[in-house]
Formats: C-alpha cells, sequence, structure tokens
C-alpha cells in the first residue's frame, strides 16, 4: 500500500534500537509525564535533524586551523517551522533547539462538529512564507485530513508543494496514503509507521493521544 510512498515521499528515521527503546517508553500507558516528555524530545530533536537533511545545501570552502581548505556546505536558509495547534507545539522546543532564531508560524485546525470535516479556526505565518521551506510539525498522522488541510494552508499563501517537509513522530499508512495522493510532491519524515487504524481512528499499536499526554491535560494522570 504505502511502498512506493516509502521509495519517493516518505522518509521513515532507520529503526535502531535506540529508537525501539525510546519508544518503548513513550508508548507505555504507565509512564510518568516527565519520562513521556523527555523521551519524545528525543525523538523528536531526531526528527527535526533528518527534516533540515532534505532541505537544500550550498557549497561553502572554509579554511581550517591548520590553513587547510575544507570543501563544506552550508545550511540552507529561510526556514519557518509551522507547527499545527496544540499538540504540534510539542515540537517547537525541537526545532528551536537545533535552528538558533528560526521563525515560527502557527496553524489551527479542528473538526467541525456538525460537517465533522477540518476546519481551519487561526492561522499566524511570516508574510515571506511563500519564499521559504516550511516544516510543518504535529506528532500524529493518523487519517490525513488535519495534515492535508494545514497543507492546503500553506498552499494558499504560495508556499511550494516541494518546500514543505511534514515532521510526526508517528503515522499509518492510511494517513500517508491520504497525504502523498493529494500531495505528491510532499514530503514525510516520520519515527515509525503503525500497523493501522481501528474503527475509532486510533493508531495500533498507538500512543495514545500525544498532545494530552505531553502537556499533562490527560484525565487519567494527576
Amino acid at each position: 500500500m504505502i511502498e512506493a510512498y516509502l521509495e519517493k515521499n516518505v522518509h521513515l528515521l532507520p529503526q535502531t534500537n535506540q529508537l525501539r527503546a525510546l519508544h518503548t517508553i513513550v508508548r507505555d500507558r504507565d509512564a510518568s509525564r516527565e519520562d513521556f516528555v523527555f523521551y519524545s524530545e528525543r525523538i523528536i530533536r531526531l526528527l527535526v535533524e533528518a527534516g533540515l537533511d532534505l532541505l537544500p545545501f550550498e557549497p561553502q570552502d572554509v579554511t581550517t586551523p591548520v590553513g587547510a581548505t575544507y570543501n563544506g556546505l552550508r545550511f540552507a536558509e529561510k526556514i519557518v517551522g509551522v507547527p499545527i495547534i496544540r499538540a504540534g507545539e510539542s515540537m517547537e522546543s525541537g526545532l528551536r533547539a537545533v535552528c538558533r532564531g528560526v521563525r515560527i508560524g502557527k496553524i489551527l485546525i479542528q473538526r467541525d462538529k456538525e460537517t465533522k470535516l477540518p476546519k481551519l479556526y487561526y492561522r499566524n505565518l511570516p508574510r515571506d512564507i511563500a519564499s521559504r521551506h516550511v516544516l510543518l510539525l504535529d506528532p500524529m498522522l493518523a487519517t490525513g485530513g488535519t495534515a492535508n488541510a494545514a497543507i492546503q494552508v500553506l498552499l494558499d499563501e504560495g508556499v511550494l508543494e516541494e518546500n514543505i517537509v511534514f515532521i510526526t513522530v508517528i503515522t499509518v499508512p492510511e494517513g500517508i496514503a491520504a497525504v502523498c495522493e493529494r500531495f505528491p510532491r510532499i514530503r514525510i519524515v516520520t519515527s515509525a509507521i503503525e500497523e493501522r487504524l481501528n474503527d475509532n481512528a486510533y493508531m495500533l499499536p498507538g500512543i495514545g493521544d500525544f498532545g494530552d499526554r505531553f502537556f499533562g491535560t490527560d484525565e487519567r494522570r494527576p
């Protein structure tokens, strides 16, 4: 179902033992909020680094302390991070940790109670976003409805589809297909591809509600 997208659109982090150990902690229903935040931020940092690696680089030569020339590269400029409120804001500090002074936009999309469709409630984006590379941040990509709505907001602002990198902690084949079929030039960076969605659109084996667990609004916890 997603093999073609894995080769073209989806960049899955190497499934190392370290990454599996991090996922084991954050997926545990009994994990403390302190552990959930700490270890999920480690995963997010890995994802942000992988996302930045997909952006363009330019040649740059420098002179080393011994007087030799190192033929290096210069990072891409004009980057903006756009978290999808609220869960996406959990990834903001990870981006700021590796991109000093990065500009941050915001998009709020929620499902309309009557139509059951994603609805844009708020956006605040840099005026020159059309000329920037966008890292769209949301820790969960399930059905793809919210992601597609957010991507369309960026396109309506003039952002090129190929300049958008969607960074998410976990996703499922259904979500990948929904996004990539509509936006074939989008690139997705993720640390895990789940088995499937259940009848309630929850990912299996899943991680729970990422935003609630990260921000401490999970009613099951004090």
